[in-house]
């Protein structure tokens, strides 16, 4: 396939995260990744060189009107998401938005609005994708855990707690705007499992949620539980906590699906389906983690070409932020 008759491909941003998009966008013989941007051009230099992008700009609409690519990739911080997006849409370029969409849901349901169906418009959702929710998604399709009664997804991190070299909390130090988050736990991290959640068990209501905050080291929550009821009847809750001394500083999930039939166990790497069936399957973590970009990636691409609906479009995702906004609201707005 010639260059020119490729899915040509912008990012903008530069952060950590695009190492990623850009590992799954080069697995894809149909992509070109042509151009990146950034607001310090000097770090899109850096990350358009380590994986061979042509070109490196420091403002995005320069990006646009140059190289006019079909696709652009938004891995900016959220607060630039809504502007690259309106300026994507304005050029008839689609969009595939790195969650969430914006910081605030009036924003989002706004930006929907503006965007309305002039362009394809993703969110870059990729929790969901991660290879061991895809079969356990496939378990339940199969029937064989039956109707799912109870569920609960938790994540559990000491990232708060154990230390950097720098002596810096771990989760700092990786990730420095962590520390100035007004909302952290739910919005940040959590989101991801809510939205999980709701591919699993279907659509789901917060019924009640509380947050705390341990560390002094962040301005936002490191603590929160969210319980939820879904649709089919089905109960359960979706927890979190960073300063979870004894845990690996690495945030780990842990997912618990019981249905009528049988019951789904993820933990410590390790996939179950117990009760009339039993199958284990073993995950290694790097590889699960970078395998959620490249089959969220991978199916942005396949629906675009094919037409079909993607799975976390922005109508989509607007339900998930609908379940964060119910969450702080439920626990009094998220005020300490």
């Amino acid at each position: 396939m010639t260059d020119k008759a490729k899915i040509r491909v912008a990012v903008a941003g530069a952060g950590m995260v695009t190492r990623h998009h850009l590992l799954a966008w080069r697995k894809l013989p149909q992509v070109s990744v042509v151009a990146l941007c950034a607001r310090h051009v000097e770090n899109a230099r850096a990350r358009a060189a380590a994986f061979g992008v042509p070109s490196a700009y420091g403002d995005v609409v320069e990006m646009l009107d140059r190289e006019r690519p079909d696709v652009l990739d938004i891995a900016t911080p959220p607060e630039a998401h809504a502007g690259q997006a309106r300026m994507a849409a304005d050029r008839g370029i689609d969009i595939l938005c790195q969650k969430p969409m914006t910081p605030e849901l009036a924003q989002s349901e706004q930006l929907v609005a503006d965007v309305g169906d002039r362009v394809r418009f993703m969110v870059h959702e990729n929790w969901r994708f991660r290879p061991q929710y895809r079969q356990a998604a496939l378990w339940l399709t199969e029937g064989k855990a039956g109707p799912v009664r109870e569920f609960q997804m938790t994540v559990r991190s000491s990232g708060l707690v154990t230390r950097a070299p720098s002596g810096k909390a771990f989760a700092v130090e990786r990730q420095p705007f962590f520390a100035t988050l007004m909302r952290f736990l739910i919005m940040e991290v959590l989101i991801h499992h809510l939205d999980t959640i709701r591919y699993l068990a279907g659509p789901v209501a917060a019924t009640a949620a509380a947050i705390n905050r341990v560390s002094m080291e962040i301005m936002g929550e490191d603590m929160a539980v969210v319980s939820l009821k879904a649709a089919s009847g089905a109960v359960g809750l979706v927890t979190g906590n960073f300063s979870a001394a004894g845990y690996p500083p690495l945030p780990s999930d842990r997912l618990e699906l019981v249905g009528e039939k049988g019951s789904i166990l993820f933990e410590n790497g390790v996939l179950r389906l117990i009760g009339r069936s039993e199958e284990t399957i073993r995950y290694d973590f790097d590889a699960m983690y970078q395998q959620s970009y490249d089959n969220a990636i991978a199916h942005f691409v396949e629906c675009r070409q094919s037409g079909d609906p993607f799975e976390t479009d922005r109508m989509d995702n607007l339900s998930t932020l609908r379940l964060v906004a119910d969450a702080y609201r439920l626990a009094g707005h998220g005020h300490f």
